[in-house]
Order: C-alpha cells, then structure tokens, then sequence
C-alpha cells in the first residue's frame, strides 16, 4: 500500500498568521487573551491555544472591560466592531486578508448601489461576518434552487461576492445561475474563493485518478476540509474525513493500493505526520509525496505586534 502525500496540504497563510497573533498577543500581554470564536477550525490547534491561555468565546459579553480580544480569521460584523469598541477592548483583527477583501467588495458594491447576493453556506461565522459589514442588501445564497427563488428590487443592479472556503466547482455552478438570471450582476474583480482553497482542491483534482481511496485531515466544521472530501467523492473517489488519526478506520483502506492523504488549510502538520504513522501501522509501506503547486503567500502580522517586545507593546 502506497500514500500519495499531496502537497500544498494544511495551514495557508491566513491561518499561520491568526494562530501567530494570539501566540505573540499572549507573549507581550500574558493570560488570559480572549478570542471571539475558535481563532481557526481545528479542534487541536484551538486545544493548544487554549493550553497556553486562550479563553474562547462567542459573545463579547464574555470579555470583561478593557481587555484583550482577538477576532477570528474568519471575520466578524461591523456591529461586533463597534461594540468592542464602545466597551474599550483592545482589539487585534486575525481575519484573514482574503476574506478582508471580500468584506471591502461588499461596501464598494452597497455604495455603488447594489444589492449584494453571497454564495455561502448560512451560519458559517465567514458568512456572518460578511452579511454583517453593511445594514441591508444583502441576500444568501446556498443552492442553485436559491437563485431560483432570489427576490431583488432591481435585477439590472445586483452584485455577487463568495465565501472563500467554497467548493470552486459548486461555486461556479451557482454563479453561473446568477448570470442566467440576471445578466447585467457584477462580480468581484477577482475570484473570492482563496488561492490555498483552489490549490488544495486542484490538487485532490490532481490525484484522483491515481489513488483508490483519499484521506482528508480537516475537523468536522472546517469548511474548506469538507469541500476537499467532496472534491474527490465527485469523482468517484471514497474520500474521509477525519479529525486527527485516531478516527482512521481499517475497513476504509480494504484492497487500497494507493492512498492519498491531504489536510485543510487549518489542520497541522503534526497531525498528518501521525496519520501517515497511523496508515504505516495499517500496511503503508511508502510515501510519496506529490507536489501539483508550490506556495510562498505569506500575511504579516498586525504592526503593534510585530514590533512589540515581550511583556509589553506600543500603545
């Protein structure tokens, strides 16, 4: 049995630098920092933000005055802004830059005077956070069937923008349906969808045809993680997710002979070492890995930060 190790795999730039601002925010400010929703999802990752003192929390309620809160890479609405700063918290934004971008693109088309149509998943905090930068029209979208059934005030002014974590296939298909039915809708100079989410489904496009069964290393309410799985199951490739290698199940690799292994953008490297461990014990006999594209992104972080010393920070 042999493991196909599919890079780029694992943490993008947007997570590297959420993780590195809580780590440095805890250094030059000590315990506890709070953060507003897990700072990335991954269970691990949040388990050993917590360890070094991280309080998580989904309410800013749960912050007492003039503390320290860090936003979440995957961005929040304009009116958790604003309440953080009527309570005096100090305030360190880790949402990522791409999904920033997004969040500009919504308030350039509002004032341009369109309603704004978003293909995402409802509920996912990236979405809230987006629907949130402006007070009204805005309207989600899921489904193609949504698209059907979209009440606008004017379709000849409409816009489009994405959540970034999609799948690029599925996204497509529904913008595609938007363009159907409203032929004059303007969309965001460049795609929204982030370039490790393509990278990474482009990548498991890459391997299907060469390995019988696919492991994706993602937590559950990872969305990019999720989409990765569907990616190959699109292809008639049986593809699993699964949160850390304890989850691996024999019965998924009967009369595998390739193997591919892959992990979300917020999952750890540690992680696929130990599941490559786990599928060694199982009767891997090798690895290869499989380079389709090579990535140097990299986000710096805030500038209080950055220049910061230990215990203590410009102000």
């Amino acid at each position: 049995m042999e493991l196909l190790l599919l890079e780029p795999r694992g943490f993008c730039a947007g997570v590297e630098r959420a993780i590195a601002i809580v780590v440095r925010a805890l250094e030059c400010f000590g315990a506890p920092i709070y953060v507003r929703h897990e700072v990335v999802h991954n269970r691990y990752v949040v388990d050993s933000l917590r360890e070094k003192g991280a309080v998580f929390v989904e309410h800013l309620d749960e912050v007492p005055h003039g503390a320290t809160v860090i936003f979440s890479a995957h961005g929040v609405p304009r009116s958790v802004r604003d309440e953080a700063r009527r309570r005096g918290l100090r305030v360190f934004d880790a949402t990522c830059p791409l999904v920033t971008k997004v969040h500009a693109e919504v308030a350039r088309m509002r004032q341009d005077g369109r309603e704004v149509i978003m293909i995402g998943h409802r509920g996912h905090p990236e979405v809230e956070g987006t629907m949130g930068q402006v007070e009204d029209g805005m309207h989600l979208v899921e489904t193609v069937e949504d698209v059907r059934s979209l009440s606008v005030a004017d379709p000849g002014r409409v816009a489009y923008v994405t959540q970034t974590t999609l799948s690029m296939d599925d996204a497509a298909t529904i913008i595609a349906a938007l363009r159907a039915r409203f032929p004059d809708i303007a969309g965001p100079k460049r795609d929204d969808i982030c370039y490790a989410t393509q990278n990474r489904q482009d990548a498991v496009k890459f391997i299907t045809p060469q390995c019988d069964v696919l492991i994706v290393l993602g937590s559950p309410n990872s969305s990019n993680s999720n989409r990765l799985r569907e990616v190959a199951a699109n292809r008639g490739v049986p593809a699993y997710l699964v949160d850390g290698p304890d989850e691996l199940r024999e019965e998924w690799l009967h009369d595998a002979k390739r193997i591919g292994v892959t992990a979300g953008a917020s999952a750890p490297e540690f992680l696929v070492q130990q599941l490559i461990a786990r599928l060694r014990e199982l009767g891997a006999v090798s690895v290869r890995p499989v380079t389709v594209i090579e990535e140097s992104v990299t986000f710096p972080l805030p500038r209080e930060l950055a220049i910061s010393t230990v215990g203590s920070a410009t102000r």
